[in-house]
């Protein structure tokens, strides 16, 4: 069964058309550059390219970088403020006329690691951290997702969190991988401190070069285990294809 999905970032939006009994891309994504300034009209313009590159016309999963209730954005850190409150469910279905559902773009990496990646099988509480333009979470007990967490922003040193630890924040200031990683371990035993987790699961970009970071990781009194995400940079475009098959 192929539904679509689309990811959209700080940095690009990307989207492709999913093999839901199989947890990957039926076909290459198709990725353009997110508009500064990231308005809502920009953006939808952007995603319309992704999705008539496919010529789609079923149902459509969306994610966006920030808190999404009911379909209505609630927060923008990485994107424009035009979208705080914007009802971006009904915005995007007007502007492509097709059926859609937005949910947090974290959450839709987590739920594509929990059922066909790392995450995989795993009880007790998992956290997956998306890695990118900012830092995105998805907290999950027993399989079962508590939306929306954003620990991104958790307050680390007198600064959001993202912007101490982000990829980003390596790439804007040219950190070494042991630099960044140091940043990192700190964040993450942060984020262990508040919820104890059983795992880490590292995604975004970034995970595909996981070995330039993870041995920086392990072994300096975290506790949970730290794996990277099997899905990558696909798992949000996954996820939004999971969540646009129950429209």
């Amino acid at each position: 069964m192929n539904v679509f999905g689309v990811d959209i970032g700080g940095t690009g939006i990307k989207g492709a058309p999913v093999d839901l009994d199989k947890g990957g891309l039926s076909d290459e994504r198709y990725k353009v550059l997110t508009p500064h300034p990231a308005t809502p009209d920009a953006v939808l313009d952007g995603v319309h390219d992704v999705v008539s590159h496919f010529g789609w016309s079923g149902p459509l999963g969306v994610t966006f970088p920030g808190v999404v209730a009911d379909g209505v954005t609630r927060t923008a850190a990485n994107v424009d403020a035009g979208w705080i409150g914007l009802d971006a469910r009904k915005a995007i279905s007007d502007r492509l006329g097709l059926p859609v559902v937005v949910l947090n773009d974290a959450d839709a990496a987590g739920v594509a690691e929990m059922t066909f990646g790392a995450g995989r099988g795993h009880g007790g509480t998992v956290i997956v951290l998306t890695l990118g333009t900012g830092i995105g979470s998805a907290v999950f007990v027993d399989g079962r997702l508590l939306p929306n967490t954003e620990l991104g922003h958790l307050e680390l040193h007198g600064h959001d969190a993202e912007k101490r630890a982000s990829v980003k924040a390596r790439e804007d200031e040219d950190l070494s991988w042991e630099h960044w990683a140091h940043r990192l371990r700190k964040y993450l035993a942060h984020v262990e401190m508040l919820f104890s987790p059983d795992l880490f699961v590292l995604g975004g970009g970034i995970s595909r070069k996981a070995d330039k970071f993870l041995p920086y990781l392990h072994g300096h009194g975290l506790s949970a285990r730290i794996v990277p995400a099997e899905l990558q940079n696909n798992a949000g475009i996954v996820g939004a294809a999971m969540a646009a098959a129950k429209l």
